[in-house]
């Protein structure tokens, strides 16, 4: 069993920035990828940003692209979205999830862990 959790979410006014941490435990060798996901209101959950733990790959939902930046701590076994630019529309809780095999990062499928949300919260 993988653990996950997310800190780092708030409110902030548009323009504005924030660090997303997840740290992961338990047997985190069984998984390669590692992603965050969103679910705004009244929205599905889409995938917004992936990366490959083993490597340095990462892939980034159109959405965000230039705004967000996924990134890893192998040694705290932590990986975080740094979001700036923030825009009204990036409302969301935010989730982390891994699974153990790199294919189709920003789709749901496949990912076996998940954790219990952070919200964010940004207003015009």
């Amino acid at each position: 069993q993988v653990q996950l959790v997310e800190s780092g979410g708030g409110s902030v006014q548009a323009g504005g920035s924030l660090r997303l941490s997840c740290v992961a435990s338990g047997d985190t060798g069984r998984t390669t990828t590692m992603g965050w996901f969103r679910q705004g209101p009244g929205k599905e959950r889409e995938g917004v940003a992936a990366i490959y733990t083993r490597g340095t790959y990462t892939y980034y939902a159109d959405s965000v692209k230039g705004r967000f930046t996924i990134s890893q701590d192998k040694a705290k076994n932590t990986v975080y979205l740094e979001m700036n630019s923030l825009k009204p529309e990036d409302t969301a809780m935010y989730y982390c999830a891994a699974k153990p095999l790199f294919a189709t990062v920003l789709k749901e499928d496949g990912y076996q862990y998940w954790g219990q949300g952070t919200q964010v919260t940004v207003s015009s």
